[in-house]
């Protein structure tokens, strides 16, 4: 014979059959939903911090004194190139500038005028350092004169176009003119609308800082080693460094941010459906108050009631948390195999990003499957607290 306690919770279970199929299904819904909701969630996390880490060097090492130039130094750069976890350095130099589109009266054309953070890069060196498939593709018209790229939205505010021709404007009333070789888009607003390449020596010229420079990109093997890589740099060469994760700490605490406020509230959607487990263990030990007294009066311990209904809650809660995970990992996988498309103009990417991750399918059935025997230990404990003699009386 099966063990006292598991057969009469099974038999309480096939007794409600189509409440307990309910149940099981609102814990699966909820499952479900939080997996995929986290999924996608990651999936999204992840695009966004990869996409801005094309146009991001994992590590920026510059001058203890904001704004002042460094000689460029060779065998200071290949020492960077060669340390332990790097994968390649390049130096560059930054400045900033108004950036303006000149107005044509006989075409019709007004002028528009913008804010840039130019960043001035070594051309045979940089496509190491930074993933941006548009700044290679303009490589030759980049080491001419006068060319630019420009991010795909600082453009757009100016309308201009490749082949274009745009004006720059610094502090000291220097001017610039230049070509607009191409544009690239990353989905970062705050690289996308103010970033803009030009050659170093271009911009040595322009800033009038010849053989300087403001410091140099690195890119490590492992971006999420970069702050502890980058404080060895700095300590060894005598620069500070920056790491991605600091420059963009902000928004790296935002999306955990979000993150955080849709786990809360679709685990509403799980504490609802251990509502429903409490509801049939309520209705049960209603009904079944007489049983209840009478395998009191037999023998069976209070201990043993408890047992059987906190067990009874629990079933059905990893019945409903296995289901859930299970379905919950279907889709993940189904959108991961058959991406849904997205409008390329409203968004950065093209199609909607997944990535699940065992952590969060752990903790997600973890916290259902707690929910659901916590929401059976009050109708547990009143089936147990019950007298048999006053029932029986």
């Amino acid at each position: 014979m099966r063990p006292f306690v598991i057969f009469l919770a099974l038999r309480h279970v096939r007794r409600r059959a189509l409440q307990s199929a309910i149940t099981v299904a609102g814990v699966a819904v909820g499952v479900m939903v939080l997996i995929v909701a986290l999924s996608l969630t990651n999936g999204f996390i992840d695009e966004l911090i990869s996409s801005t880490l094309r146009a991001t060097p994992h590590v920026t090492l510059q001058s203890y004194i904001a704004g002042e130039t460094l000689p460029e130094d060779g065998a200071l750069l290949e020492r960077l190139a060669s340390h332990e976890g790097v994968h390649a350095a390049a130096p560059f130099l930054s400045g900033q500038a108004l950036i303006a589109r000149r107005a044509s009266a006989t075409q019709g054309i007004s002028a528009r005028q913008g804010f840039a953070q130019l960043v001035g890069i070594d051309l045979d060196r940089h496509s190491a350092v930074l993933d941006l498939a548009e700044v290679d593709m303009a490589r030759d018209a980049l080491a001419q004169e006068g060319g630019i790229v420009l991010g795909a939205s600082l453009a757009g505010q100016l309308g201009v176009w490749t082949g274009d021709t745009v004006v720059l404007r610094e502090i000291g009333g220097r001017t610039l003119t230049l070509q607009v070789a191409g544009t690239f888009r990353v989905g970062n607003e705050l690289i996308d609308g103010l970033t803009a390449y030009a050659s170093i020596e271009v911009l040595q010229g322009y800033l009038d800082a010849p053989g300087r420079i403001s410091g140099y990109h690195v890119r490590v093997n492992d971006p999420q080693q970069a702050s502890v890589i980058g404080q060895r740099l700095g300590q060894e060469v005598g620069l500070l460094p920056f790491s991605w994760e600091r420059m963009f700490a902000g928004l790296i605490g935002q999306l955990q941010l979000q993150k955080a406020v849709i786990s809360v509230v679709v685990f509403l959607i799980v504490l609802v459906a251990a509502m429903g487990i409490a509801n049939v263990l309520v209705l049960t030990v209603a009904e079944k108050t007489q049983e209840i007294a009478i395998l009191r009066a037999l023998g069976a311990s209070s201990r043993q009631v408890l047992a059987v209904f906190t067990l009874e809650g629990a079933l059905l809660g990893a019945t409903g948390t296995a289901l859930g995970a299970l379905a919950g990992l279907g889709v993940a996988t189904y959108f991961r195999l058959q991406p849904f498309p997205l409008p390329g103009d409203l968004y950065f990417i093209t199609s909607l990003p997944v990535e699940v991750q065992a952590f969060d399918v752990a903790w997600v059935c973890g916290v259902s499957l707690a929910t659901s025997v916590l929401a059976s230990l009050l109708p547990a404990r009143r089936a147990a607290g019950l007298r048999p003699v006053d029932v029986l009386r």
